[in-house]
């Protein structure tokens, strides 16, 4: 979803900051489309986590890499060898295609990681000096992640900035197999006319950014001077904290109780374990420092930015 949405963006824009985009290439474990563009795009499909595989994608130099490929929380969890080979292996292949090149050699990497690299118990609102800690498999390959792009860069072999982005909501499309999936899904699905599962207590909080944020962070990231964000390569995003609670009064006030009335309670003894290690609140001074700045102020903002960008603006009552 993330990279399509990039995709959209790179595609209307035409630039990358102060840069016109000359050439574009797309890699998923599906075919990736994008719309018409004024320059060439190029559509790669299969499994990178191979060494061969990595240095494919990286034999024609491309000036930025996009690194959003992963096995999300749920499945990371659920399949341990999965969840390593992909975001552990994977990456580190990547880099160290990325590193054979040589002859100085040295591109933008934007890491997408994750909130999930903190576990708890937490401070009130998690600073850019808490430790990383994380309670899951997800969060540790992330972690291992964020490492070793400040180690690669430290070294000189390319140009890293890690952006740990909060839980994206509303995700447009199916729902998937990540824990967080439930927080877009009491949205999405009541606005669509369907009902929808909530595995968790009213009570929960959690720390939120729009799918419009998220590109906006990662285009930022990719236009940072390296002197500008210095030795400390990896960052929590700006967001959002709220309660299921108040995410269901944010629907309520802007879709009305028929909508939220198609939220069905059932307890998820799982779901809840993994998202109670997860943290609830940001002071993401750092980021914001640097320009990184979120496209909502409020949950109700969240909802209507999905109506305008997925639903046409509008809904089913």
């Amino acid at each position: 979803m993330i990279g399509r949405k990039l995709t959209d963006r790179l595609v209307r824009d035409g630039r990358l900051g102060k840069r016109d985009i000359t050439r574009l290439a797309l890699h998923d474990v599906v075919t990736p489309q994008a719309e018409a563009a004024p320059f060439p795009v190029e559509s790669k499909t299969g499994d990178f986590v191979g060494a061969e595989a990595a240095a494919a994608l990286v034999a024609e130099r491309p000036d930025v890499i996009f690194h959003l490929a992963a096995v999300v929380s749920g499945e990371a969890e659920a399949d341990f060898e999965k969840g390593y080979r992909i975001n552990l292996d994977g990456t580190r292949h990547l880099f160290e295609a990325i590193r054979a090149i040589g002859g100085g050699y040295r591109p933008r990497v934007v890491f997408s990681s994750s909130i999930a690299v903190f576990g708890g118990p937490f401070p009130a609102s998690i600073g850019d000096e808490f430790l990383s800690a994380p309670l899951t498999s997800y969060g540790t390959q992330k972690a291992i992640s964020e490492l070793l792009l400040a180690d690669y860069t430290r070294r000189g072999f390319l140009d890293g900035i890690g952006i740990r982005l909060p839980t994206i909501c509303v995700r447009p499309g199916l729902p998937n197999k990540a824990a967080s999936g439930f927080f877009s899904n009491v949205i999405r699905e009541p606005l669509a006319g369907k009902p929808a599962i909530l595995p968790v207590s009213e009570a929960v909080r959690h720390w939120y950014a729009s799918p419009r944020s998220a590109i906006g962070f990662i285009m930022h990231a990719a236009t940072l001077e390296s002197e500008v964000i210095g030795p400390r390569r990896n960052f929590n995003m700006p967001g959002l904290s709220a309660t299921v609670e108040e995410q269901i009064a944010a629907l309520r006030t802007v879709a009305g109780p028929g909508v939220v009335a198609r939220i069905q309670r059932e307890a998820d003894a799982t779901i809840a374990g993994i998202v109670s290690g997860w943290p609830q609140n940001f002071d993401a001074k750092r980021a914001m420092a640097l320009g990184f700045t979120a496209a909502e102020k409020t949950f109700e903002d969240i909802i209507r930015i999905h109506i305008e960008d997925e639903l046409h603006g509008t809904f089913v009552h």
